[in-house]
């Protein structure tokens, strides 16, 4: 039973793990023994189901400006806007351990200072995949979301959330330009998401794992993300390899586009592929030599070179990426609240032990410090080049993300990518563990 703190509702899903990976990194450590890389913690925050409390919003709640300015569903609001006087409760649908409250350690709370500094006390529910946020929020009642970018896409879509005052978040121009102008954030000029935290997908192997742009995709056993987003790293492999299928963005792929790349995710298939759906299912299955080549994240890396066996990265290129980002319900019941939370979220002061739990990039650059400054290094944050060089995740679209054409959309995607988990072939496994 996840923890429950006198005047906080907690609530988590502890559905199955599939769909789209969050990477709750909870707290995973590895020692190096006689007998190789063992792991020596895992404990992953709020790991049972609490009761969810849902209540309703008021219909028409909009942010209060106290200057006199109104505050406006703009970009670019006037800067003399300020937060109005805060509604007492905000409900919040998170991902496992974006946000803490100490029930795992009392060193890990980054969410009580929020509460007395505000006067807005937190309902907090947590999920594990984004399919599960979707559908906790079409039940309605949160006033915030952190999104990731399959899901930000459809809310911006479907109306479910709102614009955002930019005027009214502090630290919004600290997040590097290049987070807050994603195309899964912006739509008509309007910003809808506070870039949180980021990740960014590398290819490693092991020893003399198999090399070559294609490697990962080859007959040797493979670690690669369960997640149909996954499919765009195939995609971007394709593109350097096969210039006549004339891919450009690897998360907007024409029918033909996609079927390549699914043929190529297809070829090398096999009892021996380990899909991840955490880091505990990554990390047994390089530590155990199960796999020689494998899809990781920075943090992977860090934790292999501290325990003493280090990963070689596959060079060649861009690499895919995410981020997750805090948006606000189109009809918020308290949005003084939300825009306090959406202030403490981008700051540093949140940020930067936010990181330091999940693993994570801090969108903010200045949450480079203490206890982040080891994942800020792995995600080389303060290096402007290498931040480009990451093809960041926009929901797939049928039309091509606005870019024009026609393309196949995030459905399809998830379709294709089941078909290929649902494989018959005898002894196969449908996840790593």
């Amino acid at each position: 039973m996840a923890g429950r703190l006198p005047g906080r509702s907690v609530a988590t899903s502890g559905g199955n793990l599939v769909g789209r990976d969050r990477l709750r990194r909870a707290r995973l450590g590895a020692v190096l023994g006689a007998g190789g890389l063992a792991l020596a913690t895992l404990a992953q925050a709020g790991a049972a189901s609490a009761a969810q409390s849902v209540w309703s919003p008021t219909p028409s709640a909009t942010p209060v400006a106290t200057s006199g300015s109104a505050s406006g569903a703009t970009s670019s609001p006037a800067p003399s806007a300020s937060i109005g006087k805060g509604e007492g409760m905000l409900q919040v649908l998170t991902f496992q351990g974006y946000v803490e409250y100490g029930g795992v350690s009392s060193r890990v709370n980054w969410l009580t200072p929020f509460e007395r500094e505000s006067g807005c006390v937190v309902k907090l529910d947590r999920v594990r995949t984004s399919e599960e946020m979707a559908a906790r929020f079409a039940r309605g009642g949160y006033d915030v979301l952190s999104a990731a970018p399959d899901l930000a896409g459809l809310l911006v879509e479907q109306g479910k959330v709102a614009p955002l005052d930019t005027a009214l978040v502090a630290d919004y121009r600290r997040i590097p330009k290049r987070l807050r102008e994603l195309p899964g954030l912006r739509e008509d000029g309007k910003v809808y998401g506070i870039p949180y935290l980021w990740g960014v997908n590398q290819v490693v192997r092991a020893g003399d794992g198999p090399r070559g742009p294609l490697a990962l995709y080859g007959a040797a056993p493979a670690a690669i993300r369960n997640s149909p987003l996954s499919i765009a790293d195939a995609a971007l492999a394709l593109k350097g390899t096969r210039p006549e299928l004339k891919i450009k963005d690897p998360f907007q792929l024409t029918p033909a586009q996609l079927d390549a790349a699914m043929k190529l995710l297809a070829e090398g298939d096999g009892p021996g592929r380990v899909y991840w759906d955490g880091s505990l299912d990554l990390v047994r299955a390089l530590s155990a030599e199960r796999v020689r080549i494998a899809q990781v994240l920075p943090y992977h890396l860090d934790l292999f070179q501290r325990a003493g066996r280090p990963m070689k990265v596959l060079k060649g290129g861009p690499a895919t990426g995410w981020v997750d980002s805090w948006m606000l319900a189109a009809k918020p019941a308290s949005p003084n609240c939300a825009y306090r939370w959406l202030n403490w979220m981008s700051s540093a002061r949140a940020q930067r032990p936010a990181a330091a739990w999940t693993g994570l990039a801090p969108a903010n650059p200045e949450a480079c410090g203490g206890r982040a400054r080891r994942m800020c290094e792995a995600y080389h944050v303060r290096d402007d080049r290498r931040l480009r060089d990451v093809l960041f995740a926009a929901r797939p679209a049928r039309d091509c993300g606005g870019q024009g054409g026609e393309c196949t959309g995030y459905a399809d995607w998830a379709e294709r990518w089941k078909s290929l988990r649902a494989s018959p072939e005898p002894g196969k496994p449908r996840i790593s563990d």
